[in-house]
């Protein structure tokens, strides 16, 4: 198992079939989520924002019937195909959390 150091990821990433709505500068619905952690998402989109802008999202669960909003701030944009951006979660309370753990656990063990 690679150290810290080797994987500065503090969350580990897991591919989804998840869907998510974000509003930045735009409201943009049902993007493919490509992958999911605890500690935030990558979402494939060819609507880009800029690094640092603060992003609401609803990601919808469709295994566990339900969805979490959530807050996030862009920290990557790829540009060039396939066009897609990283969000890092802020201020994730307890109870969202729960939700993208059991979601997490369930994709995971499928």
């Amino acid at each position: 198992m690679p150290n810290q150091q080797e994987n500065p990821r503090a969350f580990p990433r897991f591919e989804v079939e998840a869907s998510v709505d974000y509003t930045g500068t735009e409201i943009l619905l049902n993007h493919r989520i490509q992958n999911l952690s605890l500690g935030g998402l990558c979402i494939l989109t060819d609507a880009l924002e800029d690094i640092g802008t603060v992003v609401d999202l609803v990601i919808t669960f469709r295994e566990l019937d339900t969805s979490i909003t959530a807050r996030g701030e862009v920290v990557w944009a790829n540009k060039e195909d396939p066009m897609d951006m990283g969000i890092r979660f802020v201020e994730l309370d307890t109870e969202r959390k729960e939700t993208l753990r059991k979601y997490l656990t369930l994709s995971r063990d499928s």
